[in-house]
């Protein structure tokens, strides 16, 4: 063969390659579509899903609560910063150590409070001496009396043979010591009366600041926080929803610091804005995913609605709380987790359904969709009933299997929209 030759047959052979890739980048771009690029699919039937999409947060349906110490608005104390905490998420055995509070202002208290027992102490020991010393005088002073009285009596009986007014000046003396001696009799009789009201008095005071500085005491023990039961330790949130760790203030009434929860029972807590809360309600069914764990599927049911709604942060719409009971016991479930919740708000069969991206409007109430008609194409007016977050039923103008464009083809602006009406259509000009 030539060297001629030779060099056609490669120029034929490049040439016939060259068509190749010309053809397959061809076929490439336009298969799975028709002549317009655009993509197709096809119209489906059966059973149509309403699923309401939502983002949750996992929590343990019971927990047992960690609180602070009992007894501190009695203590009027209204709230204490917590000192340390054990690391979130850390698993505890009853009576192990939780938490410590600042004791700061509980220790100033007991110092008050040990200064007034001290001065009811010192107090109910004067007392005390006063008394047992003025009962002791008024105890001599009878026993003086009751000598004198005696003296008196044996002065009068050696009088009998003395004249007159000896005898009667006796008897008066007598008399005088036995009124003298009755008047202190009843005057030691008040005085221990006083005595034991004094005393009474005092030691109340002295049991009162006792049990004072006793009640201080015992709440201090209760500062560092121990847990009341195993399981794993799950922070506190304060209403805003920061979480409560070290530096952040457990207050009187609310003294919770942390909680327990039951790992065997979760919740997802998710919020669903005031359009959709009307189709939520109990004992819906719920497809969950977890964020940390994409390849789990899990399966749960409505168990709460709320019935006031609440005003979301930063923004103007409302919300409405919906709790969702998982249905498995998963150990890998943890609190805080986020949720990916779809909720079976309704589910209709024996219908037909398509993508969402096939519908189009025009004007403010005409809904259509680009139907693949032979080698062209309609633009044909549909009337839609339910929709999910991907999908819609129609309830007019779509039979199952028409093949839909996903999008508006270009150039196709001036077909007119047929019409469920009849055979009419809308023409170019009519649109808004």
């Amino acid at each position: 063969m030539s060297k001629g030759q030779k060099m056609k047959n490669k120029l034929i052979i490049g040439g016939g390659v060259a068509l190749v890739l010309i053809l397959a980048v061809w076929f490439f771009t336009r298969g799975g579509s028709d002549e317009l690029g655009e993509i197709l699919v096809e119209a489906k039937s059966g059973t149509f899903k309403v699923e309401i999409t939502t983002t949750g947060e996992l929590e343990a349906e019971n927990s047992v609560k960690i609180l602070g110490p009992t007894g501190m608005r009695a203590a009027q104390i209204w709230q204490v910063k917590i000192e340390d905490i054990v690391d979130e998420g850390k698993v505890v055995e009853k009576g192990d150590y939780i938490a410590r509070l600042d004791q700061s202002e509980l220790s100033d208290k007991i110092q008050n409070r040990e200064t007034e027992l001290q001065q009811s102490l010192s107090k109910y020991t004067q007392t005390k001496l006063d008394t047992a010393l003025d009962l002791r005088a008024a105890r001599d002073e009878l026993i003086n009396l009751k000598y004198a009285v005696e003296e008196k009596d044996i002065i009068l009986s050696q009088s009998q043979f003395e004249p007159p007014a000896t005898i009667k000046q006796a008897e008066i003396n007598l008399a005088k010591a036995k009124r003298e001696l009755s008047q202190a009799t009843d005057n030691y009789k008040l005085k221990a009366q006083k005595a034991v009201a004094q005393m009474q008095e005092a030691a109340a005071e002295l049991a009162e600041d006792q049990g004072k500085f006793d009640f201080l005491q015992g709440i201090k023990e209760r500062f560092t926080i121990i847990a009341p039961e195993p399981g794993m330790v799950v922070y506190d949130r304060e209403w805003n929803g920061t979480k409560k760790g070290v530096g952040a203030m457990v207050h009187a009434w609310d003294p919770v610091v942390a909680t327990l929860p039951d790992l065997s029972t979760m919740i997802s807590k998710t919020y669903v804005n005031e359009v959709d809360i009307r189709s939520i309600s109990k004992g819906q069914v719920v497809n969950v995913g977890l964020d940390a764990f994409p390849e789990k599927k899990l399966t749960g049911k409505v168990i709460n609605v709320a019935n006031i709604g609440e005003q979301k942060p930063n923004s103007d719409s409302k919300v409405f709380q919906v709790s969702i009971l998982i249905n498995e016991s998963d150990t890998t479930l943890r609190p805080a987790m986020t949720t990916s919740n779809g909720i079976i708000a309704e589910v209709i069969p024996d219908v037909v359904y398509i993508p969402l991206e096939c519908l189009h409007s025009q004007g403010d109430s005409l809904t259509y969709v680009v139907k693949k008609n032979g080698l062209g194409y309609d633009k044909q007016q549909v009337l839609v009933g339910k929709t999910n977050s991907n999908e819609a039923v129609i309830e007019s103008g779509v039979v199952a299997g028409d093949k839909l464009y996903l999008s508006v083809p270009a150039g196709v602006d001036e077909k007119p929209i047929a019409l469920l009406s009849g055979d009419a259509s809308i023409p170019l000009a009519a649109k808004d």
